[in-house]
């Protein structure tokens, strides 16, 4: 038997656990920090690093009191972060600002700057993240810091770094922006980081977009690494602070929803759902070219012996929880009674665009549409119109990845929301038209754990820890009568999503698409689907 701690930073909180290599998780502790927001700018969302750091501790105290384990027992400390989460830092790695959290999304005009000259000088990077470059991403935030920092601070800027590179660093005793090592995962898939055209995109490029950014592309440098490697050894202040003993392997970081499919039990021909207050979609192929409208194809970022996907929606949970609050109540209680709904039985098609579009359109302009109101319906009536709509864009998604090459054999749906949403996993079956499984218990932490393992030497891959750790599923299989109630709106819903959702989009009539919602509305009523 041997132990293992995983660390999971997510958007409020940090998940610590104990994993044990035969009896599999043996206990979990979470700490909060703060997001700090701006009511007069709505995109504006930070956070402290010191808060994380100060949670991280006190989770994994807490846990080992919990569990009762000693932490001289633990073997190796994993960590996984939101992403793209940066900071901005000195060459000694004392933070200049708080975190550019992933949700922050002040750097529109810088995405778009960097889309338009990406693709006037054609930089083949832009093509490999979707074709458009987006404002949660890492350039964007570094530039958007640089415009707005005072001459002092930019004076003093070192290097930036995301988050789960930043937590490495300093678990590990790095104080030097020249030895931080850096995860393939957050920077190929936000950096524009990619060893087909030898790592980042060339100097000039960033001098043509700002020359605030001369030089700043060298300082983006260090070893570039997979999560199989080891990042350092925890270092003595932090063992103390954790509760751990010192010396003991942290492997190179990566993002959340990555480790989460992993924990998930992903492989290839699995899509995994995390379903959160967004969704990332993660899938693993050994080889795939470019997927128009997928923000990101990047070897060895998940698996380091597959090509990592990833894409996703930009709000979902997050939209759950606007149409409660609107409602004057929170989502567990509006969802109540959702089980009796039947498929269209509201008449509504609801876009999930209220943060705007991460995949395929990649167009953070966007704003949520509710087409087929009348006087009757209620909050509750748009919500499950919302999880209907979410998993129309799902489908469009998982089509758009199947159509180049990705194979999709399995739907997996993990996340915190599929754990306590029934209605949402049986939807999202009925509307892909193929089994969803959803891991039988909490899956998060799962994966910082087989990295740990893997890193402790405990497990020879991570397919082989995945075989030992990995919970079993619930499967929710389509229903036939929904799934032709489904087919019938899918195309509606196609038709407005690529019709509103671009500029540039031809012109189609959409006069049928009320009537057929009001047509498909009346008809389902008449097929009550209680789920069991």
């Amino acid at each position: 038997m041997a132990i293992v701690a995983g660390a999971d930073f997510g958007t409020l909180s940090v998940r610590g656990s104990l994993v044990d290599s035969e009896r599999g998780r043996l206990g979990t502790s979470v700490a909060e920090y703060p997001l700090h927001r701006k009511r007069e700018d709505p995109d504006y969302a930070t956070q402290s690093h010191s808060d994380q750091m100060a949670a991280l501790s006190k989770a994994t105290r807490a846990v080992l009191e919990v569990t009762g384990v000693s932490g001289a027992e633990v073997l190796a400390l994993a960590l996984d972060t939101t992403g793209s989460s940066v900071i901005v830092v000195d060459d000694s790695l004392e933070p200049l600002d708080e975190y550019y959290l992933w949700c922050d999304h002040r750097a529109h005009r810088e995405a778009r700057e960097i889309t338009e000259l990406a693709h006037k000088t054609d930089l083949e990077a832009i093509e490999w993240c979707g074709g458009t470059y987006s404002h949660e991403w890492g350039w964007a935030k570094l530039l958007h810091w640089l415009r707005h920092a005072s001459a002092e601070k930019r004076a003093r800027f070192g290097t930036a770094l995301e988050h789960c590179d930043m937590v490495a660093a300093t678990l590990t005793g790095v104080h030097e922006a020249s030895q931080v090592k850096r995860s393939i995962c957050a920077m190929g898939h936000k950096w524009m980081w990619n060893p087909k055209w030898g790592g980042l995109p060339p100097e000039q490029f960033f001098i043509a977009l700002d020359p605030l950014l001369k030089g700043v592309r060298e300082k983006i440098g260090g070893e570039y690494l997979t999560s199989n490697k080891i990042y350092g050894q925890l270092d003595a202040y932090w063992a103390k602070e954790l509760g751990l003993a010192p010396g003991i392997p942290i492997p190179v970081g990566a993002f959340d929803a990555h480790w989460d499919a992993l924990g998930a039990g992903c492989r290839p021909g699995d899509v995994v759902n995390v379903v959160g207050t967004s969704t990332c979609i993660i899938a693993m192929a050994e080889d795939v070219g470019l997927i128009p409208g997928v923000c990101g194809v990047v070897p060895r970022s998940v698996d380091p012996e597959l090509v990592g996907v990833e894409a996703g929606l930009s709000a979902v949970g997050d939209i759950f929880e606007a149409i409660a609050r609107r409602a004057g109540t929170n989502v567990k209680t509006l969802a109540r009674g959702l089980e009796t709904y039947c498929p269209g039985q509201t008449g509504l098609l609801r876009l999930s665009w209220d943060n705007g579009d991460r995949t395929v359109l990649v167009n953070p302009e966007l704003g949520g549409i509710t087409l087929g109101w009348n006087l009757l319906h209620t909050a509750q009536d748009e919500l499950f119109a919302a999880i209907e709509g979410t998993a129309f864009h799902t489908r469009i998604i998982l089509e758009r990845m199947g159509e180049h090459g990705v194979l999709v054999n399995r739907v997996i749906n993990a996340g915190g929301i599929p754990q306590n949403n029934p209605v949402l996993n049986q939807v999202y079956a009925d509307v892909f038209n193929r089994p969803v499984l959803v891991p039988d218990g909490v899956p998060t932490s799962l994966g910082s754990a087989i990295i740990a393992f893997v890193a402790a030497g405990v497990f020879p891959s991570i397919r082989a820890a995945q075989e030992r750790l990995c919970l079993n599923f619930r499967t929710y299989t389509p229903r036939p009568e929904a799934v032709a109630v489904y087919e019938a709106l899918y195309p509606l819903f196609r038709e407005v999503y690529f019709s509103f959702g671009s500029s540039s989009a031809p012109a189609i009539p959409l006069g049928k698409v009320l009537p057929e919602l009001r047509f498909i509305a009346s008809s389902t009523r008449r097929v009550p689907l209680l789920l069991e």
